[in-house]
């Protein structure tokens, strides 16, 4: 037993209610001596910060650099290290995928490939309805790979999820995907020797992609990874003795809300409906997780003026927020995507807690210095739960 499985064990119920707002990807790097949260006009946020303690955290280990899985999976205080979950099964439960026994899933990116080589591993973002539309045509015309069924499900934009069914399939199976624009492609490879057909299966099936799509101008190659079965975690309702709320706009984040035994809430696209999806279904959860995708969609393109644009429509809604009058709040994110870097990257992620026991006054505003400054200093994004917690005084003392 780890030790947060230990502490768990001093959770208790009470009627407050506690907020977890991430804000994907929100930690960055100065350019021209600032970063978006510096640059952005956030009078709430710093307000808030008045009002709160601030930190950094370390979503898996330090100098790693996490993926939005492991990210998440700390923020809800799962050991990321022990609990590792393929991107592919978040992605499919995100868009409504049934997965069973014989299925190993996969998450798909449209990709454009020319002279061997992958030029743009998002195939230039493409309208969700468009790329939905190329998904039809490879369910048209791809059934099975070598007698193992291949089903096709559309995503958000460049996304997509692939769905192998048959007998004796194993997800240990390393990404078909090269990761960087300008490579050539990297091939699957099977991780164990029992994951063997599955790798063979899953390079079969991109080159056959790569037959179907050989005349679309953009969309005509397909990166897979994040191979996954179905796994079983605690479910995060009753470790935590909470009824939880998710509210995501994009698949993954669905997916992993779901993994863990969220209910997924009805929202629209925007942020200002993520808010207002809040303040509906205020009185039915004691527990929210709300979800802000595009900031690091906008990191990851290297756009810092849209990042900041991002940043300054949360800003605006969080006096919806504070109206509800929750007892604690957290603003943070899964893990930093600098626009420097256009990627994810192992820079601490800032961290902000309000609850009515914070010692509060230490800080200005909301950025990624202050928070580096801020009294709770550094520590690990997996203690995160139990520091919401706490602050709802919902954990028993421990020990005599």
């Amino acid at each position: 037993m780890d030790r947060h499985e230990i502490l768990r064990n001093i959770v208790t119920k009470n009627e407050t209610k506690l907020v977890l707002l991430v804000m994907d990807g929100i930690g960055d790097l100065p350019v021209d001596g600032k970063t978006p949260l510096m640059v952005a006009k956030t009078p709430n946020l710093d307000a808030l910060a008045k009002e709160s303690e601030l930190g950094q955290t370390i979503p898996v280990a330090y100098g790693v650099t996490p993926g939005s899985g492991p990210g998440h999976l700390s923020l809800f205080g799962y050991d990321p290290i022990k609990y590792q979950i393929g991107r592919g099964i978040l992605e499919a439960l995100g868009t409504g995928v049934e997965v069973g026994e014989k299925d190993v899933v996969a998450r798909g990116n449209f990709a454009t490939m020319k002279d061997g080589v992958v030029i743009d591993r998002r195939a230039g973002r493409p309208p969700t309805e468009k790329s939905a539309k190329v998904v039809e045509i490879l369910n048209e015309n791809i059934k099975e790979i070598d007698g193992v069924k291949v089903t096709f499900y559309p995503g958000k934009e460049h996304r997509f999820v692939v769905k192998f069914t048959g007998d004796d399939l194993y997800d240990a199976v390393s990404d078909a995907d090269p990761q960087k624009e300008g490579k050539e492609m990297e091939w699957a490879k099977a991780l164990k020797p029992e994951a063997e057909k599955m790798a063979e299966v899953v390079n079969k099936l991109i080159r056959k992609i790569g037959e179907v799509l050989k005349d679309q101008p953009e969309m005509n190659w397909a990166l897979l990874r994040g191979f996954s079965k179905y796994p079983k975690l605690p479910q995060f309702p009753d470790v935590y003795k909470v009824k939880a709320a998710a509210i995501a706009t994009y698949p993954m984040y669905k997916g992993i809300a779901k993994l863990v035994g969220m209910e997924v809430l009805k929202a629209g696209t925007t942020v200002d409906d993520e808010f207002e999806t809040l303040k509906k279904y205020w009185n039915d959860y004691d527990f929210f997780y709300l979800h802000i995708k595009k900031t690091d969609s906008y990191g990851e393109d290297g756009n810092f003026e849209e990042k900041v644009k991002v940043i300054e429509e949360v800003d605006r809604n969080i006096p919806k927020l504070l109206a509800l009058n929750p007892a604690v709040v957290v603003v943070t994110g899964d893990h930093s995507t600098p626009c420097l870097m256009k990627s994810h990257s192992w820079h601490p992620v800032p961290y902000m807690i309000r609850s009515k026991f914070v010692r509060k006054g230490a800080s200005e505003k909301f950025d990624e210095f202050e928070c580096a400054r801020g009294v709770l200093g550094t520590f690990y994004a997996v203690d995160s739960m139990m520091l919401m917690l706490a602050h709802a005084q919902r954990l028993e003392k421990y020990g005599a």
